[in-house]
């Protein structure tokens, strides 16, 4: 995860696949991110929404900006909460999301 990253969106159509339904993405979703070929696991976090993770993704060189072990700590961490209790997982609603704002207001990512 990269800070101040845009946000990759790709739409996907839900297929019949034999006896079962499978979803089908643009190929450019697979091509950006490999990781996803192999298994994955969904989780649902509420209604309409999943979060979709790579059971093994592979591993890939960091680059010098990248290695910050506090950083890394962190996301490991909201990763081990987020798999092991989903259920946790809420929208943030309009008021949190004021707070957010002025909590980085000012606030420059490169």
């Amino acid at each position: 995860m990269s800070v101040g990253k845009r946000q990759e969106q790709y739409e996907g159509t839900v297929v019949q696949v034999g006896n079962s339904r499978g979803m089908r993405m643009p190929a450019g979703f697979f091509n950006a991110h490999p990781e996803f070929n192999g298994k994955v696991r969904l989780t649902v976090v509420g209604d309409g929404q999943v979060l979709l993770t790579a059971a093994a993704p592979p591993k890939r060189k960091i680059k010098d900006d990248e290695n910050d072990p506090v950083m890394a700590s962190f996301l490991q961490f909201l990763d081990r909460q987020m798999s092991g209790n989903p259920q946790d997982i809420v929208a943030a609603d309009g008021d949190q999301l004021s707070r957010i704002s002025k909590l980085v207001k000012g606030v420059k990512v490169q």
